[in-house]
């Protein structure tokens, strides 16, 4: 059993030599380096006598602008194994248009996180009559933390989503055992809640000149990671999992099991449930929904260098939006039955030019994943079962080998 370090770093401090990729990260390395991207995290954290409930929980919300319910965003997704749910995406597939924040939270929690965005949308879009007469589909995802927190106590609630959206930010993601990753666990070790960024040079045409000025794009990308075994585990292609298990007293490699390091305290079995990775990728390039939705594709790319393969249990759901386009929820046209209307002319980048943002994607989410490893902490949770964090020290030790 791996023993938790007692300092938590990100991925970058802990093996300084590791290249992740051409491109340079952000100011922050965080998805809120794409200008207007907000996020905010929140933990409940409940046990008895205080609650009757074990509970480790959490909600991680997304806004990708401040004006999210005016000013929609382009957005597609790609799912890589659906036993999971990721709400609103049918609305995506007809549209592309996103006009929600993106609450990341437990399986047991989408009915209330649903409520929670409606509730504050209500408050504050009410017609001057104090109707609702617009159309909202809340996106909400999750993964299941019912190893670690006593799903069924229903600790989250409308008003943590109201709070969330409230105080979404620009600071830097909160990562670890926090927000919907706070009972997450990843590749058998705790996991949780990571992001990253990229900054991407390009070109982009002036329509007046005909001439090309030079452009930064930024991609970001968060990921919610509760999924995999300790046996697939890698950290720059080198199989660190495989290394552990082989060196801890010659022990056969264990099956297929998200949560191998999670040991019951009276039976001194290890649980086995197959898991879940929720991904969201922001960009600020102006890309189109087909073009997002291959962006979200890419994000497989990331989690197979980790060690993930999408097993049959498993909900692994990605989402990519564009915050370049500001999309009216009621344009300044006049509508009428006579034929279609041109409204507004909107850039969008060259496909025989995407392939940077591509190799970013999958880059970013490779370095998220390993920054929840990194940041989570040793967890004992429902009935006292113990999930122990990735050992940094022993990950120093093995990887200065490789690099």
């Amino acid at each position: 059993m791996s023993k938790s370090s007692p300092q938590r770093a990100r991925v970058r401090q802990v093996l300084p030599k590791l290249k992740i990729g051409r491109y340079q990260p952000g100011p922050t390395n965080s998805l809120t380096d794409v200008p207007g991207v907000l996020v905010h995290t929140q933990s409940i954290i409940r046990d008895p006598p205080d609650s009757p409930w074990e509970v480790r929980t959490g909600v991680t919300t997304i806004l990708p602008r401040q004006d999210f319910f005016n000013q929609g965003c382009y957005a597609g997704y790609f799912r890589f194994n659906g036993s999971g749910e990721m709400t609103g995406v049918h609305w995506l597939d007809e549209t592309g248009l996103l006009n929600s924040p993106i609450i990341i939270t437990n399986s047991f929690a989408v009915g209330a996180a649903y409520t929670g965005v409606y509730e504050y949308c209500i408050r504050k879009y009410r017609n001057a009559k104090g109707v609702c007469d617009w159309f909202l589909l809340p996106l909400i995802a999750e993964t299941f933390d019912g190893i670690m927190s006593d799903i069924g106590a229903l600790a989250v609630k409308p008003e943590h989503i109201v709070h969330g959206i409230q105080q979404a930010s620009s600071h830097p993601v909160q990562e670890g055992n926090t927000g919907g990753g706070t009972g997450m666990l990843c590749q058998g070790f705790k996991g949780g809640t990571g992001s990253s960024s990229r900054l991407i040079e390009g070109l982009q045409l002036d329509e007046r000149s005909g001439l090309k000025k030079p452009v930064t794009y930024t991609l970001g990308t968060l990921v919610q990671c509760n999924y995999g075994a300790q046996r697939d585990f890698r950290i720059g292609g080198v199989p660190l999992g495989r290394l552990f298990l082989e060196a801890e007293d010659g022990n056969e490699i264990q099956s297929m099991a998200l949560s191998e390091n999670v040991v019951d305290p009276k039976t001194k079995q290890t649980g086995k449930k197959d898991g879940s990775i929720i991904i969201v990728i922001a960009t600020s390039a102006p890309l189109h929904p087909v073009q997002l939705q291959r962006l979200a594709k890419r994000a497989t790319v990331g989690l197979a260098r980790v060690g993930g393969w999408g097993s049959n249990g498993s909900g692994d759901i990605f989402l990519a939006f564009s915050t370049a386009h500001e999309i009216p929820r009621d344009p300044e046209v006049e509508i009428s039955d006579d034929g279609p209307t041109v409204s507004q002319r909107i850039p969008v980048l060259e496909d025989t030019s995407i392939n940077a943002l591509f190799e970013a994607a999958a880059d970013a989410v490779e370095e998220a994943i390993y920054n929840a490893l990194c940041m989570a902490e040793t967890m004992t949770g429902l009935g006292g079962k113990k999930v122990e964090a990735l050992d940094l020290e022993r990950v120093k030790a093995v990887m200065e080998k490789y690099l």
